[in-house]
């Protein structure tokens, strides 16, 4: 306590000071209508900044739950398509059966982990087996296909990433039926190789690359990517494209995991020919 008054009587004068300065500037904007108006506008223009700013952290720190709620809601309107879709053709009306997820399951996801420049990506989510979550059910986010799901813990699950040189999906040109196999080569993450697409194959520069449905994984039609340029493959018998990829693996966040219902119906049929 002795401290704090021999520090108050020690700076007395400038406290005086202040308070006087203040009683001042109280006066002058409390009886002077300009200088009043002057104070309240800057008072005005110096809180509303206050506010935006406080209002744009906010909304930066809501980001992540605002993604949440879009993915459930895409999530439900293409479960509602399918649904949709499905009854369509019970009645008898005519669709192709790509055309929506109807005969998959979706669950959301997010990626917690993910590696770019190996030879063999992988992707780890936050969801595993208590989550529904199986081996050989496809990733994919809101650009395009991502990956397949090769092992699962109780909570967590690694997914086969695009970017792998054990993936192997088979794509077409859209709009077509030719066909080939995507393969990624160590190097470039933004790019893959359609290979085996046969020579009398008619497309162009810019042309869309989906899932060709030859798969238990993944349906028809699913974005994979946009042809770059053409190559001729190393036996000269078929063509290679060049792929952009769909998705950025850079920045991959939410996502969908897909399961197809008719995945163990289709696989025993395949299997019983062996």
């Amino acid at each position: 306590m002795r401290n704090l008054l021999d520090f108050l009587i020690k700076y007395n004068y400038w406290f005086l000071f202040i308070l006087l300065e203040v009683a001042s500037f109280v006066l002058l904007f409390k009886y002077n209508n300009y200088q009043h108006s002057i104070f309240f506008t800057s008072a005005n223009i110096v809180s509303g900044n206050i506010y935006e700013l406080s209002s744009n952290v906010v909304s930066y720190f809501n980001l992540q739950s605002v993604n949440n709620d879009l993915l459930d809601r895409n999530v439900y309107l293409e479960q509602q398509l399918a649904s949709i879709r499905k009854q369509e053709r019970i009645e008898g009306n005519s669709f192709s059966k790509h055309d929506s997820l109807m005969n998959y399951k979706l669950y959301k996801a997010y990626v917690i982990n993910n590696s770019l420049t190996q030879a063999n990506n992988f992707i780890t989510l936050n969801k595993g087996s208590t989550d529904g979550i199986k081996p050989e059910m496809g990733v994919i986010d809101g650009n395009g296909v991502v990956g397949i799901v090769y092992k699962t813990s109780s909570h967590y699950s690694i997914a086969i990433s695009l970017l792998n040189g054990l993936s192997n999906l088979s794509c077409k040109i859209r709009g077509s039926q030719y066909f080939g196999h995507l393969k990624w080569k160590p190097g470039d993450a933004q790019y893959a190789y359609l290979e085996n697409l046969p020579r009398h194959a008619r497309f162009s520069l810019g042309d869309t690359i989906v899932t060709s449905g030859y798969s238990a994984v993944f349906p028809e039609g699913l974005m994979v990517g946009t042809v770059e340029d053409m190559l001729d493959s190393d036996d000269g018998l078929s063509y290679m494209l060049k792929i952009k990829l769909a998705s950025n693996f850079g920045t991959l966040g939410n996502v969908r995991v897909i399961e197809n219902l008719n995945q163990r119906e289709q696989r025993d049929l395949e299997n019983s020919i062996d």
